[in-house]
């Protein structure tokens, strides 16, 4: 009796997705991370996220700063571009790249401290700029490399490892810091909470310009303990989903049940629709206002909101504003870039 030899089925790691590619090609080195920090997380949503999106890895920028969170970069998509900046210039390297190169996708992993303390400038000059970037702020309420200090997201009360020190400094909110130099694109969700970052990291790639998302990721070894505003204990006790977050590409068949009243659509640029399945809270996050009045809340009773908590798509991008000639500038030759000796000399003859 003879047999019939079949190939064996694709595991998930083998499935190709749009781009043609497995979800290997969007790993990179393995983690140097404290075990079980949250940043893992993180980077295990983003590459999850760019594999189901269909993102080609070289057309990425990864970019960074300095701190634990600015070495995630590190830990996905090794054929992208990358540039790990000095400490708070990551806005600042990003908007140059994307004025150098807009084909290319901008994905920034930056930390509370990298953001809202020594970078706090050039991050809200990114944001009003509307440079398209995917801005991933891996939040831990203190400072890993130099062993625990609060940070500037440190939330009053909140207790220092060791139980000596108490933090009586107000928090910035990076979240309504965006919001007020008019981000098109703010969010806040946990590292833990796996599958509405991957979601909103999609919608995030979808939308055409600053994309920020606030995620709360515990550091395991300096801000973990009891006391503390940041930990994983007290963010799952804490955290309350404004919604259910799904995110349908507009190239994948659009198939959604609901009942009218429960869901709230929201169209992204390029036609995809991110899709809000309301649980128990009425918010809507085209409603600027609104959404500025949940964010005080938050600061009042201790509880952080995740999901989608503002979006608008009002402005341009910033490369629209500035004019640019439909080439990047990155690949035009040196005989469009350089000027002729004339055209020197009337341009220096403009200034006498």
């Amino acid at each position: 009796m003879g047999t019939t030899d079949t190939a064996p089925a694709p595991s998930g790691k083998d499935l190709l997705n749009r781009a043609g590619l497995k979800i290997e090609d969007y790993r990179g080195h393995e983690s140097t991370l404290c075990a079980g920090c949250g940043h893992d997380a993180i980077t295990s949503s983003i590459i999850k996220a760019c594999y189901d999106y269909g993102v080609e890895p070289h057309q990425v920028a990864k970019l960074s700063g300095i701190g634990c969170s600015s070495k995630t970069t590190n830990y996905f998509m090794d054929n992208a571009h990358g540039i790990n900046s000095v400490h708070g210039r990551m806005a600042c390297i990003a908007t140059g790249a994307h004025v150098a190169n807009r084909t290319l996708l901008n994905i920034g992993v930056s930390g509370d401290g990298d953001t809202a303390s020594i970078g706090l400038g050039n991050f809200l000059h990114m944001v009003r700029r509307n440079v398209p970037i995917v801005y991933l702020v891996e939040n831990n309420g203190c400072y890993g490399l130099t062993k625990g200090q609060f940070s500037a997201t440190a939330d009053v009360g909140s207790v220092k490892k060791g139980g000596k020190y108490v933090n009586e400094l107000p928090p910035v909110d990076i979240c309504a810091l965006a919001m007020e130099m008019g981000c098109g694109f703010v969010a806040r969700s946990f590292s833990g909470d796996t599958q509405q970052v991957r979601a909103l990291i999609k919608a995030a790639i979808a939308h055409q310009g600053t994309a920020v998302l606030d995620i709360i990721s515990p550091c395991v070894t300096f801000n973990n303990h009891e006391g503390s505003t940041k930990s994983v204990t007290y963010a799952r006790e804490h955290e309350d989903p404004l919604h259910e977050v799904d995110f349908i590409p507009h190239f994948a068949p659009i198939h959604v049940e609901y009942n009218p009243g429960e869901t709230l659509v929201v169209d992204m640029h390029d036609g995809s629709k991110v899709t809000l399945k309301k649980l128990h809270a009425d918010h809507d996050p085209r409603n600027k206002d609104g959404a500025m009045l949940l964010l005080h809340e938050v600061q009042r009773t201790g509880h952080f909101y995740t999901g989608l908590i503002y979006y608008h798509d009002d402005m341009k991008p910033y490369a629209d504003d500035l004019g640019l000639v439909d080439e990047p500038l990155a690949t035009l030759p040196t005989e469009k870039t350089r000027p002729s000796r004339a055209v020197f000399d009337q341009i220096m003859a403009g200034y006498k």
